[in-house]
């Protein structure tokens, strides 16, 4: 429990130590395991500082400083301060490179279909055969080694997980959780970046550029507008409607009239066929 003076201090402190970063950003911590924190905090060690404490601290700390007060808002729960002075899409890269596994816990509803292969086992005869069966899983023993025998789902996605299946899972070490830090917003130089701002790369700007690009050719095509993607496809039609009048009419043109004799002998053709019959 700190004292009076010590928060005073641990404010002062920190709202300096903010103000020395171009990067501050707002880390939810509900839900991450403390290994995970720690992890971060030891491969990020060069790149970045987590700020700990009392929300009400952290709350103190961003209101004082000088480019923190919009953040001081999106303090909730369990929160830490980041502070860095790297490119923020290299530290979202860096927390999401630390994603790790959970095992399923009781009660916990299935993100996912959660899905069991048929096949040997490395686990030995006894109350691991009991586990399994427990939780509705087909096994049997086979040379003294324990065999799923066929596969199933064995919680669907948005069900809840059960005492005997989260047993089961933990038991075949299957972990369809995961968890990672994930910073709600970070500021950097007066730019702000969300969680929207990362999901973008490479692939989603390609797939957008192409969906626009496409929307904007027909655009075209429908008002007429000649361009450098238009005007190919524009003469290969006016060619094609100028030959198809030109044949119409029987105008014995460059082109048209190579055309009209090739219809003129496939006819002669197909008549010189009738007489004979």
């Amino acid at each position: 429990m700190l004292t009076l003076e010590q928060k005073k201090k641990f404010v002062e402190e920190h709202i300096k130590l903010v103000d020395s970063y171009k990067l501050i950003g707002v880390v939810p911590l509900n839900g991450i395991p403390d290994r995970l924190l720690q992890s971060s905090r030891n491969s990020m060690r060069s790149e970045a500082k987590f700020i700990t404490g009392k929300k009400s601290l952290l709350v103190r700390v961003l209101e004082g400083s000088k480019n923190g007060k919009e953040l001081a808002k999106m303090l909730d729960g369990t929160t830490a301060i980041l502070l860095s002075n790297a490119n923020p899409f290299e530290i979202h890269k860096k927390f999401a490179s630390g994603t790790i596994k959970l095992a399923a816990k009781p009660m916990q509803i299935a993100p996912e279909d959660i899905k069991i292969k048929s096949g040997e086992t490395t686990l030995q005869p006894g109350q691991a055969v009991t586990e399994l069966k427990s939780a509705g899983i087909d096994v049997k023993i086979d040379k003294g080694k324990v065999v799923i025998s066929k596969d199933k789902v064995l919680v669907h996605k948005g069900e809840m997980i059960s005492l005997p299946v989260a047993k089961a899972l933990h038991t075949l070490d299957i972990m369809p959780f995961q968890a990672s830090i994930s910073p709600s917003l970070m500021v950097s130089e007066g730019l702000r970046y969300t969680s929207e701002v990362f999901a973008i790369n490479a692939e989603s700007v390609s797939k957008d550029l192409a969906h626009a690009f496409a929307g904007a050719l027909a655009i075209s095509y429908e008002g007429k507008i000649v361009n450098k993607y238009t005007i190919e496809r524009f003469i290969v039609n006016a060619y094609n409607g100028a030959m198809a009048v030109g044949i119409e009419g029987k105008v014995p043109d460059t082109g048209i009239i190579e055309k009209l004799l090739e219809n003129a002998s496939l006819q002669a053709k197909a008549l010189g066929g009738n007489i004979n019959q």
